[in-house]
């Protein structure tokens, strides 16, 4: 399975679009967001999505009451600050991040199988142990001037950065 992987939208509206055609463009099966869109009105433009799409909550994401009205429109999950997904038999775990002795505990515990956050909005990937961590980046380049998305193979359990 091919899971998208992204973070971190902050309302860039164009960019969001971008990401989405990606996604399509690369057959996602599944889209994970690991948080911060920032307002309800972002949600509708991940409706183009052909893959499931599965959410949690940023620490900008203010607006939640709106946030869980607009994900329930384009049918699509909203959770709290954590899922725990289950694909493949892997077991990850999508936060957005800003919980840092949370997520450090998570990752030196080797808890699942993958880690999925964003916050720093720096892309990367890196293996603790048994344990594939993943941040996607920004999608809205506002701090590192890159756009990014992640694509993750649920089969190789390998995951690539992809600059939009």
């Amino acid at each position: 399975m091919i899971i998208g992987i992204m973070a971190d939208t902050h309302d860039r509206l164009p960019l969001v679009d971008k990401a989405v055609r990606m996604l399509n463009e690369e057959e996602a099966d599944l889209v994970l967001h690991a948080g911060d869109y920032i307002a309800p009105f972002v949600i509708p433009r991940f409706r183009p999505l052909k893959a499931k799409f599965i959410g949690v909550f940023g620490n900008n994401d203010g607006e939640r009451i709106g946030l869980k009205v607009k994900f329930r429109e384009i049918n699509a999950e909203i959770h709290g600050n954590f899922a725990e997904v289950t694909v493949d038999r892997l077991r990850i775990t999508l936060m957005h991040g800003s919980e840092e002795e949370l997520l450090r505990s998570l990752i030196n515990v080797e808890s699942h199988d993958i880690i999925i956050h964003g916050h720093t909005h720096e892309a990367k990937t890196y293996r603790k142990g048994k344990t594939l961590v993943i941040n996607p980046g920004e999608v809205c380049g506002y701090l590192t001037e890159r756009s990014t998305i992640a694509l993750l193979d649920s089969q190789t359990k390998e995951a690539r950065i992809i600059e939009l």
